[in-house]
């Protein structure tokens, strides 16, 4: 291992860094929509977020753009790699394996091309803690750490001092394992980093919440609320304990309802079945993980793999014609444009508007579960995301031009 004093910068993916010259908190805030009628704004107005409310005059706020798809994973892990899919690798939450022929969930730290900046950090003698909502980005946030504190929420009752350098969490929180489906699971979250940050010299903070709270309510809503007013609290928290705080998102949410309530839906796999036949073409909805309930698997973004490479210019200028369709890239268009990796990503891939998700076939879509309007993200509407910064920090940051959530720890470290 190597160590090195806190003046020298630590660099990865090409890239340098600051040592944190107090405990920094990084949040990434899933979901959390910006702007004039966005998640945090509104809360301030309505008088939920007293503490952001002062905080705002004092401190740096932006908006900025997430990667492309707006994914959780995908973003995950352009934040905490300071780089774009095509480099790290993470192009969903699901994609089709070359390498076995089969449909993955991409989950595994091995799908991870790059070092992340905690192990950077770690490998120069950093104390580093991350708490993430869900198992699914643990192995990813965690990869190669060998005494960073890495759990997840859902999983805290089982965390242990081999796995995850931390045993006995619900004893130190204090608080029952938290449901899933809950905003109590990104509570969790914040609630176990105060007391670590209490009890643990820990210079970098990583806090990955879940999206359940913005997938159910609009800005404004009471859920929405009542999540970002338990938010605020622990921001002053983190604040009181001499924190310096960065908060982003992975990417932002829309609303896929019209006013009736009747869903804006794509079914694309149905549409090509119907117009080329059955065998041609097949459709992978990389929003799909193991937790579908509040948003049935209906995204913005699907990738497209066709039998006959011969009929990709047809299949896409068909695909144009269906309404509520913004984007449709062949391979090499998306890899170039939007920073995919080529060899995860499909012949043709598609994005909705963001008034409208995409899906495969209506019968593979279980939308029992849903009780609200659908909400949901993945194409080009949903990539807004806030950037805080909990203090003033130097103006050269603006000649970057349009900040990216991925830029978080640059300017965290760099700017002063």
């Amino acid at each position: 291992m190597i160590f090195m004093t806190k003046t020298d910068k630590i660099s990865v993916n090409g890239k340098s860094y600051n040592w944190p010259k107090k405990p920094a908190v990084v949040i990434c805030l899933d979901g959390s929509e910006p702007g004039p009628k966005g998640y945090i704004e509104t809360a301030i107005r309505m008088g939920f977020m007293p503490f952001m409310k002062t905080m705002i005059s004092k401190s740096t706020y932006e908006i900025g753009k997430c990667a492309m798809p707006s994914f959780t994973n995908v973003n995950n892990m352009s934040i905490v790699t300071g780089t774009t899919p095509d480099i790290h690798g993470i192009c969903g939450n699901f994609f089709f394996n070359p390498d076995n022929g089969k449909e993955t969930l991409m989950n595994d730290d091995s799908f991870l091309r790059v070092s992340t900046i905690f192990e950077a950090f770690e490998n120069a003698g950093a104390n580093i803690a991350i708490i993430t909502a869900k198992e699914k980005l643990r192995r990813l946030l965690g990869k190669n750490l060998k005494n960073a504190i890495c759990f997840s929420s859902e999983k805290a009752d089982v965390a242990n001092l081999k796995d995850n350098r931390i045993e006995n969490v619900l004893e130190l929180v204090k608080r029952p394992i938290p449901e899933v489906y809950s905003s109590d699971l990104s509570e969790f979250i914040f609630a176990a980093a105060v007391e670590i940050i209490k009890k643990e010299k820990v210079d970098l903070i990583y806090l990955s919440t879940t999206d359940y709270i913005q997938h159910k309510s609009e800005p404004g809503g009471n859920l929405a609320n009542n999540f970002y007013h338990m938010l605020d609290g622990y921001l002053s928290k983190f604040y009181d304990l001499g924190c310096e705080i960065s908060l982003t998102a992975d990417h932002g949410m829309k609303a896929k309802t019209n006013e009736d309530g009747s869903l804006n839906l794509i079914y694309i796999q149905d549409e090509l079945d119907k117009k080329f036949g059955k065998d041609e073409c097949n459709v992978v909805c990389t929003i799909t993980d193991p937790y579908v309930v509040h948003h049935g698997a209906l995204g913005g973004f699907v990738n497209i793999y066709t039998k006959n490479k011969e009929k990709i210019n047809d299949i896409m200028d068909y695909i144009k014609t269906i309404e509520g369709v913004e984007l449709v890239l062949n391979k090499e268009d998306s890899a170039r444009e939007l920073k995919q990796p080529m060899d995860r990503i499909g012949d043709i891939i598609v994005t909705s508007n963001e008034k409208y998700a995409i899906g495969k076939k209506k019968s593979d879509h279980d939308l029992s579960q849903l009780k609200e309007p659908l909400r949901t993200h993945g194409g080009l509407g949903e990539t807004d995301i806030p950037i805080f910064i909990s203090k003033k920090i130097d103006e050269s940051y603006k000649s970057k031009g349009v900040l990216k959530n991925y830029d978080i720890f640059d300017l965290a470290l760099n700017y002063g």
